[in-house]
């Protein structure tokens, strides 16, 4: 039995053979249909989401398998206060597969090492979401045909985003990767996501300045600045604003530019990009869902 709770969990092997298994069910989905039939997928989800919960589910739909859910910390017994580690444990009673998201850091880890069967971190605070890595990597890979060479703007709450963490995490892995990371001060990359670019020897430029490396970019990743993660809301309405993307901001950028984003969005990219054929984000949400559905099949050993 085997859990996913970082996208270090997976090797770069692993990465590839998903993304294939990816491309493979987007052009047999047939050949899919019932390979999780009689499984079951639990979705604990202690956190509000949209896309990861319903991705998650879809994914397991349409593979065959059933869908335990729970959508709120409040509709469980977490309200009781039940520990994460009984949850999972009485969970793995009912289920063979969990996804799971919750506030606090290292909650999923703890469910996997309670549960008997596997877990999937479907983000945990500020620290991880490997999920929507491998969303990321279909997506570039579809976009660009590749994962060496590329330059990669990430923009926006570079400290809280758990999205960029596991990105860059992936990204590492690849050569000729270059990050130019774009965030106000207070919202830099932390030092341990630094320390992993540069034990990759990759190259890494920080920068509060959008514009001047919008040419250079391959890929522009945005991110929201996100209230949830502030305990001063005087820095959330400061800082909110920092970065609004425009088709005006774009007319300097690549004409093959994939602009990239974990969603939800509030204001930071304008509706407007949306039918720039350059704005790839919603393709991210569908390609969560196939790249989901591979690890479900992955980690459930179902050829």
């Amino acid at each position: 039995m085997r859990s996913v709770i970082d996208i270090k969990d997976l090797s770069t092997t692993e990465l590839n053979e998903l993304v294939a298994v990816a491309e493979d069910i987007i052009e047999n989905p047939d050949k899919y249909a019932h390979k999780c039939d009689r499984k079951k997928l639990a979705t604990l989800f202690f956190e509000p989401s949209t896309r990861t919960r319903l991705s998650f589910e879809a994914a397991m739909y349409e593979l065959g398998g059933h869908v335990l859910s729970m959508s709120a910390a409040g509709s469980s017994s977490a309200a009781k206060g039940e520990s994460v580690a009984d949850t999972a444990k009485t969970v793995s009673c009912y289920a063979d597969i969990i996804a799971m998201r919750h506030p606090k850091e290292g909650a999923p880890l703890v469910a996997a090492m309670n549960a008997s069967i596997p877990v999937i971190n479907a983000g945990d605070g500020g620290h991880n979401h490997p999920t929507q890595t491998l969303a990321d990597l279909l997506t570039i890979h579809r976009e660009k045909g590749r994962f060496d060479n590329l330059t990669i703007g990430l923009c926006g709450d570079l400290k809280f985003g758990r999205t960029v963490h596991s990105l860059i995490s992936a990204m590492t892995r690849y050569s000729g990767i270059k990050f130019v990371l774009i965030s106000p001060k207070e919202l830099m990359i932390p030092s341990y996501v630094k320390k992993i670019i540069k034990e990759a020897g990759a190259e890494c430029i920080e920068t509060t300045d959008l514009a001047e490396y919008m040419p250079e970019l391959d890929i522009l990743y945005m991110t929201r600045v996100q209230r949830e993660r502030f305990f001063n809301e005087e820095d959330y309405l400061r800082l909110k604003d920092s970065y609004i993307l425009t088709p005006e901001k774009l007319t300097t950028a690549k004409a093959n530019l994939s602009v990239m984003h974990p969603l939800p969005r509030v204001n930071e990219i304008s509706v407007k990009v949306d039918d720039d054929p350059r704005a790839c984000y919603f393709k991210q949400v569908l390609n969560g869902k196939y790249m989901r559905m591979a690890l479900i099949l992955k980690l459930l050993e179902v050829d």
